[in-house]
């Protein structure tokens, strides 16, 4: 290994490698390097704030992904001559056997695991993770076949030798644009999962993925809203003119998992495994805690909690999935969202919102100036908050107590109630996963 990472990154015990961050990710790069017996040292903004002789005379900065490149500490290093490597890097470096990258904005962690399922239901050892679960370099094992891996954009834009067999990006919408500046930058930061020469797995259902087209390469689409390799059509999973399995046999909430299963399928076609077996394992695909997971049905209102989706997109998916309309809660810290994305869809599929946190007012402007676009054509025009009470109702709650209270009062037998915030948590909560459990345990209690 001590070869490979010369001849890759020119890494050597000579080195001066500084690791930046002691989360998962920092602390699996040090495990990996005091393997091998390289020098390093760690260093943490969260113990002890980052100075320009923090970075001095480094030869090689490891960033862990939460941290962002244009720290000018960081920043400066690395226009002195620094060299970025990833955790990602020095995994695929090392790695001889075949790896699936998976990105997007919404449906990676769905993707990532069902193709897990999929490879084990093959008879293949499989090392599952990345941004999911265990770090790349934590994965690490002689007797792996595969490696699937789920990649953030903040561990793509410092990744350069990534070469997957298979890769996709499921879709881009809005998320992060505080550190990638715009969409043009967070899609190019998404594209770096296809360099390389592997297969391209691409949705031809989002206009920015397909033009990541390229005619030289290996390509399968995918598309629950027109024909392609993998496709949707009659609510059947369909790979060219054969059935591979009936939608209603796919146990998950919403239409859009159905893209996910079809991007899977893709992949798992692109590595050579078995289409009955990828099958077999989706019919008994559970879904992921806290990402259209149903909680219960409860005085006859199906309970739905969806609190993974922090930003617009993945609530956009949300609501696009059901052919009825629910009863959406959503709202917290909208990162800089232009709420205004989402007022259509909340119009086209809530029969009512429940709003929750920091930036609901947003939201509610949002749809507030929907619903007068829409009525503009009336001579009688109510005032804004009035006209969107008798088009789309709005109510806040201050706690998820206040919000299964008032989703069960308003709620009827057969309603589906949609916890699918569109925002981050950390505004109420500790992290999103605290969101959901919180919206279980009222919905526990509620009496019978």
């Amino acid at each position: 290994m001590k070869n490979i990472l010369k001849e890759k990154f020119d890494l050597t015990p000579d080195s001066k490698i500084i690791v930046v961050g002691e989360g998962i990710t920092g602390t699996s790069v040090a495990k990996f390097l005091e393997s091998l017996v390289l020098p390093f040292s760690i260093v943490d903004s969260r113990k002890a704030t980052f100075t320009f002789e923090t970075f001095k005379g480094a030869t090689h900065l490891i960033v862990s992904p939460g941290v962002a490149l244009s720290e000018p500490t960081i920043a400066a290093a690395l226009n002195s001559g620094a060299k970025l490597v990833s955790d990602i890097d020095l995994f695929a470096a090392v790695v001889n056997v075949p790896i699936v990258g998976i990105t997007g904005a919404n449906g990676k962690s769905t993707v990532t695991t069902m193709l897990g399922d999929m490879a084990r239901a093959c008879g293949k050892n499989v090392g599952v993770g990345g941004n999911l679960g265990k770090p790349a370099l934590d994965l690490l094992d002689p007797n792996t076949d595969l490696y699937v891996l789920e990649l953030s954009s903040f561990q793509l834009e410092r990744s350069h030798i990534l070469n997957a067999a298979a890769a996709t990006v499921l879709n881009i919408s809005a998320d992060h644009l505080d550190r990638h500046d715009d969409l043009e930058n967070y899609a190019q930061t998404k594209q770096v999962i296809f360099s390389g020469d592997g297969v391209m797995v691409l949705n031809l259902d989002d206009e920015m993925v397909s033009a990541m087209s390229d005619s030289t390469r290996k390509t399968l689409t995918f598309s629950i809203k027109q024909k392609a390799d993998f496709y949707l059509a009659d609510n059947n999973l369909m790979h060219g003119e054969n059935v591979l399995m009936s939608l209603a046999d796919l146990p998950l909430e919403g239409k859009h998992n159905a893209a996910n299963a079809l991007a899977a399928l893709a992949l798992g076609t692109a590595i050579g495994l078995d289409s009955a077996k990828m099958c077999d394992a989706l019919r008994h695909f559970k879904a992921l805690n806290h990402r259209m997971q149903k909680v219960s049905t409860k005085n006859g209102i199906n309970w739905v909690n969806d609190s993974k989706a922090t930003n617009i997109g993945a609530c956009i998916a949300a609501l696009e999935g059901y052919d009825e309309k629910v009863i959406l809660i959503a709202g917290g810290e909208g990162k800089g969202q232009d709420m205004n994305e989402l007022a259509p869809v909340i119009f086209a599929k809530a029969k009512a919102v429940i709003l929750i946190g920091k930036d609901a007012p947003q939201i509610e402007t949002a749809i507030e100036m929907m619903c007068e676009a829409i009525a503009t054509t009336s001579f009688n025009l109510l005032p804004n908050r009035q006209l969107r009470n008798e088009i789309v109702p709005a109510y806040h709650a201050q706690d998820m107590q206040e919000v299964v209270a008032i989703a069960s009062h308003i709620g009827k037998s057969g309603d589906t109630v949609l916890l699918s915030p569109a925002c981050a948590s950390l505004d109420q909560y500790k992290n999103y996963q605290d969101r959901g459990n919180q919206f279980a345990a009222a919905i526990e209690a509620l009496p019978a």
